[in-house]
């Protein structure tokens, strides 16, 4: 759906709320979600914000067996220091992969200054939402295999190769260093070192390109990346397929960026909005925690 649709649907939508039609305006945003739309609601009042990232035109990248994954939101040294540990470390046939969503000019502009056989970027202007940003790297991705780092998460060694090895067994859907599992229930969650877990944690997962593009990738409504994961892995593991912890890899794990740059009230708010949706669609599947 383009935009000029969208907006036309947008001032349906805010006429319908006017005369307290809330059936037929939630039935106008389920359409421009459906169309790749999100409406956001304030005391200013409603506007658009796109659930995904344009087409790109650019031409299709060489296939490699794995790509290497990270989302930019700034911070420039640490996406440098995470290239330099992808570049020294990683043994296998690879492109490492970064989506800019930062916003940054200067970013944007040291990115395409690095631009390389092995080394491409997206840049998603305006910003976009965490999940739709790593959406936008799944669908540009020239692996085989997506593996999906936090840009604070640095390998001092072969870490790649353990999971694409792991991925060469067709029950495993999702694999990783860092593992959960629930704690009876999916509304409380705790490291575990598995080796089968209920969700890979995001700062290391790797999964077959195919089997998240079945999925349409990451929910897009999950604009903090809190819990995203989790509900990534479930969708993953719902087709059938298992999540599988790879210990001991060889990365160092630095400060997380989002984490210590929201507001702690603002973190816990959207940490919580985001619990909620996930338990809207998971909360009475325990069937899927592996310790039941």
């Amino acid at each position: 759906m383009n935009r000029d649709e969208a907006e036309r649907l947008l001032v349906e939508r805010i006429e319908r709320r006017r005369e307290k039609d809330f059936e037929e305006a939630d039935a106008i945003r389920e359409r421009l979600r459906a169309g790749g739309w999100e409406v956001v609601d304030s005391a200013e009042g409603s506007e658009l914000k796109p659930l995904k990232a344009p087409p790109s035109s650019a031409p299709p990248p060489t296939p490699r067996a794995v790509t290497l994954l990270t989302v930019v939101h700034g911070w420039k040294p640490d996406a440098e220091r995470w290239l330099l540990s992808v570049f020294t470390h990683c043994k296998a046939d690879f492109e490492a992969l970064i989506v800019d969503n930062s916003g940054d000019e200067r970013i944007a502009a040291w990115l395409h200054g690095r631009a390389a056989e092995r080394l491409r970027s997206v840049r998603l202007d305006p910003p976009l939402g965490f999940a739709a940003a790593v959406n936008a790297g799944i669908d540009a991705a020239a692996g085989e295999v997506v593996i999906l780092f936090d840009s604070g998460v640095d390998l001092t060694g072969d870490a790649v190769s353990p999971l694409v090895e792991a991925l060469a067994d067709p029950s495993v859907a999702v694999t990783g260093p860092y593992g959960l599992r629930g704690q009876g229930t999916p509304k409380e969650f705790e490291a575990s070192t598995g080796p089968e877990v209920d969700a890979i944690e995001g700062y290391c997962m790797a999964f077959r390109r195919a089997d998240a593009k079945a999925l349409e990738g990451f929910d897009p409504s999950f604009k903090f990346y809190r819990i995203a994961d989790i509900e990534f892995s479930f969708r993953l593991r719902d087709r059938g397929g298992r999540a599988v912890v790879v210990p001991n890899l060889p990365l160092e794990k630095h400060e997380h960026r989002l984490w210590e740059a929201t507001d702690p009230k603002e973190r816990q708010r959207l940490s919580r909005r985001n619990m909620y949706r996930f338990l809207d669609r998971w909360g009475k599947r325990s069937d899927l925690l592996v310790g039941q």
